[in-house]
């Protein structure tokens, strides 16, 4: 039996919300799944049809690529018309408005007069004829996707084709006026004209009719037809062996567009919504069943519980609304996040039964379903093998890329397989680099799994290796404050946690946390550091008290360094450290002096000298209680040997043994023994002990 699978009876209240968040995820998962039906057929262009012959059970069109449908579409766009409506009466005010300014200038009484006027009237005709555009009209026209080819300028009900380019701008129309060219630019000298401004006859005469355009765009895109043939019913789409070009594709897709499309009827819609919800409570189910035999301790906490299924439930919705939109390819959602997140904050068995069971999910609504499996099961196996700890951020890099990698060629692999015998070389003119560019993708958006770990910390309680390992920083303002207010406490903690990891290392538990709960654990000694024996250097301020009151002191130093793990905010992992070190055990030499100096007869009381517990409760809490006894202990010897360190190791372990310091956690005698070595081996590296030479 595993040490994590300790049977707690859950309360009928605590079975009641286990129950009610798994139906929750279960009717989630299959409300949000999408009804459209997907193929699982899997072809290729270029390849042969490796199923039975498809047969079409009704008729339907054949949709045009959407390579046809740009070119068709924009083949059509050479017949739209822009519509302008002409001011017919804007020239003859500006012919006006010309004659009276000649008749009102110097060059009334020239005899070039009547020639410069009839050629200035027949340049304005021409560009009012034409047309002018105003600024705000071109302006507005080249904002849009294509500027118009050909106009047609009307009034009432007569109408003039026109070429866009042909048209005036107010810019290009006084241009036009200025500019003579020819035998023109001799007989006509512009600075004879005495301040006449050509400028003032060019104003916009035509206007933009927005409404008729729009109306005879959509009677051109009206002629514009989706398909371009039709399957009958009982005709046969593809053979068994034939080579899907893209005409079979074409047909293909249209058929699968048909079947997504298709409404079902209440009773087909009641079958399916039953059958998905057979199929996620089964994988559901499963995971529980998991939990139930391998990770009870999981099952007690609610916390876990909801961490874990909201792992699971984000990627199958998130894969859920991408083949309902069609917005793209499930490849691009980095699924490894997932057991990577586990992997970190629970373990990697979890991290992995976790992950296969939210792969098969989403698995149900993919195009093919097997390839997905089987590249996310790569995938996720690679993530957990290749991050054992978070411990510094280049190590999500290194797991990122490998994962990508091996993704990569996981797809590449079952590319080249599928196809058979013959079929071993994907042509660069048919290979699809699109999966492995979402692939890539994933492989970034995995990486944000970092910022991600501080808000899931906050929000399901857990603490992962990564903010232990910044608890463990000798900077850290309570660590800081223990160097310098209590550094035998403080040298003490280091000396313990060296000794502790390194017997979880030996053990396998967890060495960064049992390391940082050891720098945490006698923070509560630095309310009185001079009554702990390895901060004092002179009177002992014990002297003078009862051997109770000083007992209590000692034990106090727990209660306060709860205090001080509050008010600094520690994680609760550590607090159980602090709560835990000393279990349910005796200040043994406050007792002993108090049976020595009680008179003969009577029984001193062990309530007053025991610490309030609780007892280890978990693995690493118990490695801790032995390192921080053993450590303790070792100052006090008279003589460092190797006879002396084990008698020692042997000594205080064994007396924690014996008193049921470790009854409620999950260690084994054969661990203790491994532990009792690794302290006896470490001690003797710290003190230099040499071996007893014979005398002579």
């Amino acid at each position: 039996m595993s040490r994590y699978n300790h049977k707690h009876k859950l309360s009928k209240k605590e079975y009641f919300y286990r129950i009610l968040f798994s139906v929750i995820a279960i009717t989630i998962l299959v409300v949000l799944m999408p009804y459209g039906s997907n193929s699982s057929y899997q072809y290729k262009i270029g390849e042969p049809w490796d199923n039975e012959a498809l047969i079409a059970e009704e008729d339907f069109s054949i949709l045009k690529s959407d390579e046809e449908k740009a070119r068709e579409q924009d083949s059509l766009k050479q017949f739209y018309e822009t519509y302008f409506l002409l001011n017919v009466d804007a020239m003859k005010q500006q012919l006006d408005s010309l004659e009276k300014d000649f008749n009102a200038s110097p060059i009334r009484g020239m005899s070039f007069y009547r020639m410069y006027l009839s050629h200035f009237k027949l340049k304005i005709q021409h560009i009012y004829a034409t047309g002018i555009l105003s600024r705000e009209i071109t302006d507005s026209l080249s904002k849009q996707e294509s500027k118009p080819e050909k106009v047609v300028i009307y009034y009432q009900k007569e109408s003039r084709p026109r070429n866009y380019s042909n048209l005036y701008t107010e810019k290009t129309a006084y241009e036009y006026l200025v500019r003579e060219t020819g035998r023109d630019s001799i007989l006509y000298d512009h600075s004879r004209m005495h301040g006449i401004d050509l400028r003032r006859y060019v104003k916009p005469n035509l206007t933009y009719d927005k409404q008729k355009s729009e109306d005879q765009h959509r009677d051109v895109d009206k002629r514009y037809v989706e398909s371009k043939g039709i399957v009958l019913k009982g005709q046969k789409i593809v053979d068994k062996g034939q080579i899907v070009d893209k005409e079979v594709i074409s047909v293909l897709n249209s058929w699968e567009k048909l079947q997504k499309e298709q409404t079902l009827s209440t009773k087909e819609k009641l079958s399916l919504f039953g059958w998905r919800t057979v199929y996620i409570t089964i994988l559901v189910l499963l995971l529980l069943i998991y939990f139930q035999q391998f990770r009870s301790d999981y099952m007690d906490s609610l916390r876990t519980m909801l961490l874990v299924m909201t792992h699971a439930l984000v990627f199958p919705i998130i894969t859920y609304l991408l083949v309902a939109s069609e917005w793209t390819d499930v490849y691009i959602v980095p699924y490894i996040v997932l057991p990577i997140m586990l992997r970190i904050s629970l373990d990697s068995r979890t991290a992995f039964v976790t992950h296969i069971i939210t792969v098969l999910v989403c698995a149900i609504v993919v195009t093919h379903p097997f390839t997905f499996v089987v590249t996310q099961t790569v995938a996720g196996l690679v993530a957990i093998y290749s991050l054992r700890e978070l411990t510094q951020r280049y190590e999500l890099f290194r797991t990122a890329v490998l994962v990508t990698l091996m993704a990569m060629l996981t797809y590449l692999c079952l590319e080249f397989i599928k196809g058979g015998p013959g079929n071993y070389q994907l042509s660069t003119e048919h290979f699809e680099f699109t999966p492995y560019l979402h692939l890539m993708m994933a492989g970034v958006l995995s990486m944000l799994a970092y910022l991600l770990l501080i808000p899931i910390e906050r929000i399901f309680g857990f603490t992962s290796i990564v903010t232990l390992v910044e608890l463990q920083n000798i900077n850290n303002p309570l660590l800081r404050r223990l160097s310098e207010e209590a550094n035998g406490t403080f040298n003490h903690s280091m000396q313990v946690a060296n000794l502790a990891a390194e017997i979880a290392n030996k053990i396998g538990a967890k060495a960064q946390l049992v390391r940082t709960g050891a720098l945490y654990h006698d923070i509560g000694k630095l309310k009185d550091p001079a009554y702990f024996t390895e901060n004092q250097s002179g009177k002992n301020p014990h002297d003078g008290l009862s051997y109770e009151h000083s007992a209590q002191i000692i034990i106090q130093h727990v209660e306060n360094g709860l205090r001080l793990a509050d008010k600094y905010k520690l994680p609760a992992v550590v607090k159980d450290f602090i709560a835990t070190h000393h279990g349910k055990s005796l200040t043994k030499y406050f007792y002993i002096k108090a049976k020595e100096a009680a008179p003969r007869g009577s029984v001193v009381g062990t309530t007053p000298f025991t610490y309030p517990g609780p007892k280890p409760q978990t693995l690493e809490q118990a490695i801790l209680m032995m390192a921080d006894s053993v450590e303790a202990a070792s100052r006090s010897l008279s003589e460092y040997t190797e006879e002396s360190i084990s008698a020692l190791v042997e000594k205080i372990v064994g007396s924690q043994v014996a008193d049921g310091s470790f009854d409620e956690c999950a260690i084994t005698l054969r661990e203790i023994s491994e532990a009792k070595e690794v302290l006896s081996a470490r001690l003797r590296s710290v003190y230099h002990t040499r071996i007893k030479y014979p005398e002579g």
